[in-house]
């Protein structure tokens, strides 16, 4: 799977510790091997989740909390008999390690957080690492047999340009009952997710699969990171965030919804 030059959009090339392309247009690899193919003043430093937020997130799920769902992604990428699968938004790599390590596929990840991919390059595994946005993927039309798209928006137009005729976007969503645990400590109502599922031009829904399991916080530090990784940091007030400020344990569902989309 070839990178592309986001300036021109021919292929980049190794040559020392950058990436070239036949109009010279230059990309530096990262000490971490990962690289930057953002374009404009920000190029991925200022964008997406920060250092504290990316450290906080790998610290939690290396724990292994959400382990049963990177296994049943992993048996569905197993079952496509994929060569290539590319993590879309992959964060700082927990999923996208885990399939390198157990799918059998040569894996790819990408984010628009420089940070998340700094971490997640450093964790010298087998994946090849970019920064990018997920509305210019810098990948040749129908690069990947498989896509991997988790509690991220949607851009279904560039999903279908990368992923090859008959290949597959693998997507998860959070289910119903998904940290409603969490969400009963937070506030006085709590809500139950939208369980439906979008319609995606290009693709058709294959395959949709539940995947549950109980999860035992013990320690105020898991019980942060765990809320920082969830959008409801950020629309919550502070009186609220005070409410699990206070907690030495959480018991709280993980409730995850997988729908496989064929590629038409």
């Amino acid at each position: 799977m070839d990178l592309l030059c986001p300036v021109c959009k021919l292929k980049l090339r190794k040559q020392g510790s950058s990436l070239l392309c036949e109009n010279s247009h230059c990309f530096d690899l990262a000490k971490e091997g990962y690289v930057n193919l953002l374009t404009g003043s920000k190029a991925g430093g200022l964008i997406g989740d920060n250092r504290s937020m990316a450290r906080s997130r790998r610290a939690f799920l290396d724990k292994g909390y959400f382990e049963p769902l990177a296994q049943a992604l992993c048996r569905a990428v197993k079952a496509e008999n994929a060569e290539t699968v590319l993590d879309i938004c992959c964060g700082e790599g927990y999923y996208t390690e885990y399939l390198a390590e157990n799918s059998g596929a040569r894996a790819y990840g990408f984010d628009i957080s420089k940070e998340m991919v700094r971490l997640a390059a450093a964790r010298k595994g087998k994946t090849r690492y970019f920064v990018a946005n997920m509305s210019d993927i810098p990948l040749e039309n129908g690069a990947a047999d498989c896509a991997v798209h988790l509690f991220a928006p949607f851009c279904e137009k560039e999903f279908a340009r990368v992923v090859r005729s008959g290949g597959c976007l693998i997507s998860v969503c959070p289910g119903k009952r998904h940290l409603h645990g969490l969400k009963e400590k937070l506030y006085d109502s709590p809500y139950e997710n939208d369980e439906s599922a979008p319609a995606l031009e290009g693709f058709t829904l294959r395959h949709t699969e539940n995947v549950k399991a109980l999860l035992e916080l013990e320690s105020p530090e898991d019980i942060e990171a765990l809320f920082r990784m969830t959008p409801y940091y950020y629309h919550t007030c502070a009186s609220d965030k005070e409410k699990l400020s206070a907690l030495d344990s959480l018991t709280t569902e993980a409730d995850f919804f997988i729908r496989i989309y064929c590629r038409d």
